[in-house]
């Protein structure tokens, strides 16, 4: 055989191989997809069996049609506690809502500081707005919003797609145009839809900045002056802020208002969670180029990913500056009423994702919401993993943890070493010596006290596969390809720390990330803690991977070399806070971390050390307490600086998004 038919032979094979692994994936999605509808059914209908609700109506079955729409309610808001609450804080919320509205406008004196505000550079804004048979109402109140702007320096760009039914769009801006010269207006002879029209409008515009305003929504007066701010302070060339969708006659009469973390790449894949108010640098046009048509739709989040993907300097402004008008017929009132805008959506970060190098990807709708992602990633290889479990004592729960592994999980090429530390009881080593009989399992002994650190440091010494898995003997796998969806992120160079949902044995959450600076200790929580399996999270964040400042030790997967690179978890947290010290070290390296809830697994959390949280011990409670100091004077800038992925708007208080100076407004749940 010569060499061009061995190498024939050889791609020919190889073909064969990759399709042959691209159909068992296929098939393990598939059967993974069975399994967690079947979970999902499974809890629902326990659930429903063991409440008192369902217990006491059984004699009464023709009354259940009279009481599923209010089970509905309740599994909606995660429990009847919930439930109840909501109904009771109708009052409390409307008032908090109205603080983010008309309460938060600037007074007269506000405004005149604003406005003689001499800024180092002189800069000016072109505010682009495409008009499509804009209702007369939404366009004044649109163009007003512009005109009473503290900072003065803009130019508002209208270019006008209506149809000849409404020539009062063009009549109404000549009228503005005759007042304010700022304000530019071209008729476009025929509707080139949405991107084609914002593209007429770029035409218009002469300003070093770019904003994106929609042709019914509002700014709040300080828009502008916000983001000079920031211009000027930290050079930024793409800005965005905080939003809020509101309806009827007022702003104050808001949907919701959505507080966003600061710039995070994973969250805008599966999520155009930045939105509005898009504010760039005009210069950044020349990398990325006008409006797609074919994104119509979705356009923002196409020009989003493109233009951030250029950006040096993205700054978030986390105040509420944009005022989302829902209606019927708007994107902000219903998708489905621009159902296209999904498929748009979809193509936009397939767009992204190719252009970033990705292959062989897959992108579907998440429950939360039909323009809310969940990506699945290819794996570019096969890799060993290696499966680090500390351990004392506990066999049942050890055993749990391995068969559980061993029995659910679909990805095969892995290690597991056990970190035998201070057992006593006999019953765990003859445990041992009979697992040990498993080719992929190792039992290491690490001599010395307990110090989680060190002794996941010793198993990782042991190690041979390329990534690490450090993983609690109190876990147990609910999700087959957990190890895959893990791998998924961590194979990406610029990932550092890769985590896991955590659920506890009700299925209430015990993990979805971590948030620097949450809870009592001021050093660092998890958020969505103790809600419902079936919560949607704060702004659907329990529906889709996204950058974490941390991920918790108990189920996380790092590369095996950065984990050596950085010395492993630092041994002066012998206990607590060394994930989220370790995860702050990979960040210090520019490296990102990833929570992602579709690696699901039960945390039968402190069954095995007990609780250093609880006050149960006194040792424990000042062992915790000593870390935790460390930990502050440690980290004492980056908590200061806040958690760039949680929203400062929101209190460090509790851990369900509920907002500063008003403990009785969650935004979830």
């Amino acid at each position: 055989m010569n060499q061009q038919e061995n190498e024939q032979l050889t791609a020919y094979y190889k073909d064969l191989y990759e399709k042959e692994l691209y159909k068992n994936e296929e098939l393990t999605e598939t059967l993974v997809s069975i399994e967690a509808k079947n979970a999902d059914l499974t809890y629902k209908l326990d659930k429903i069996r063991n409440s008192l609700i369902w217990k006491s109506i059984y004699p009464f079955r023709l009354l259940w049609s009279h009481t599923k729409n209010a089970i509905t309610r309740i599994k909606r808001y995660g429990n009847p506690k919930n439930f109840l609450r909501k109904l009771e804080s109708k009052r409390i919320e409307k008032r908090a809502y109205k603080s983010y509205g008309t309460e938060s406008l600037p007074t007269p004196e506000e405004i005149r500081q604003q406005k003689e505000t001499n800024f180092p550079r002189k800069i000016k804004f072109s505010i682009l707005v495409p008009l499509y048979n804009t209702p007369e109402k939404f366009l004044r109140e649109m163009i007003e919003s512009v005109v009473a702007q503290t900072y003065e320096n803009w130019e508002l760009c209208l270019a006008d797609g209506s149809d000849d039914t409404h020539p009062e769009v063009g009549r109404i801006c000549g009228e503005y145009q005759k007042k304010d010269s700022r304000i530019l207006y071209q008729r476009i002879e025929k509707n080139l839809g949405i991107s084609g029209n914002t593209n007429v409008c770029f035409s218009m515009a002469t300003g070093e900045y770019i904003g994106l305003f929609d042709h019914d929504d509002l700014l709040h007066p300080t828009a502008l002056y916000e983001y000079m701010k920031v211009i000027c302070e930290k050079d930024a060339d793409y800005i965005y802020c905080d939003e809020t969708t509101f309806q009827g006659e007022s702003i104050d009469h808001m949907v919701t208002l959505h507080f966003k973390p600061d710039f995070s790449i994973d969250n805008l894949r599966a999520n155009n969670y930045i939105c509005h108010f898009s504010v760039f640098s005009a210069a950044l046009l020349k990398e990325t180029g006008l409006f797609r048509s074919e994104f119509d739709g979705s356009q923002d989040h196409d020009m989003i990913l493109r233009l951030t993907a250029a950006a040096q300097k993205i700054c978030h402004v986390p105040k509420i500056l944009y005022y989302w008008r829902s209606h019927a017929g708007s994107v902000a009132s219903d998708i489905n009423a621009k159902s296209y805008a999904i498929d748009a959506a979809k193509g936009a970060v397939a767009a992204h994702l190719t252009a970033c190098g990705f292959e062989g990807f897959k992108i579907e709708s998440s429950r939360a919401f039909e323009t809310i992602f969940r990506i699945r990633y290819r794996l570019t290889d096969k890799p060993k993993l290696s499966i680090v479990i500390a351990n004392k004592d506990h066999e049942s729960d050890l055993r749990r943890c391995i068969d559980s592994i061993l029995q659910k999980s679909s990805y095969e090429n892995f290690e597991i070493i056990i970190v035998e530390n201070n057992s006593t009881e006999e019953g765990i080593f003859a445990y041992y010596e009979g697992i040990q009989k498993h080719p992929a399992i190792q039992v290491v002994t690490y001599k010395g006290d307990f110090n989680y650190s060190a002794v996941n440091n010793y198993g990782a010494g042991y190690a041979t596969g390329e990534y690490l898995i450090l993983l609690n003997n109190d876990t147990e796998i609910i999700t087959r390809n957990w190890m895959e969806e893990l791998l998924m992120y961590a194979q990406r160079e610029d990932i550092g720390a890769v985590g896991c949902m955590l659920y506890y044995a009700d299925y209430s959450i015990q993990h979805a990330g971590i948030v620097l600076g949450l809870g009592a200790h001021r050093t660092a929580g998890h958020t969505h803690y103790k809600m419902a399996k079936e919560n949607l999270g704060y702004m659907g964040r329990l529906c889709y991977a996204q950058n974490v400042s941390a991920v918790t030790g108990a189920c996380m997967m790092t590369k095996k070399a950065l984990f050596d690179e950085v010395g492993g978890l630092s041994e002066e947290f012998a206990v607590a806070l060394n994930d989220v010290d370790y995860c702050l070290r990979l960040r210090e390296k520019g490296l990102l971390n990833v929570f992602t809830p579709f690696a699901e697994l039960f945390h039968y959390e402190s069954a095995s050390r007990g609780s250093d949280l609880a006050d149960i011990n006194q040792k424990n409670a000042e062992r915790y307490e000593q870390e935790a100091e460390h930990f502050r004077e440690k980290w004492k800038d980056v908590l200061a600086a806040g958690d760039p992925y949680y929203n400062p708007n929101f209190s460090l208080d509790y851990s369900n998004y509920t907002l500063k100076g008003n403990n009785t407004k969650s935004m979830v749940g």
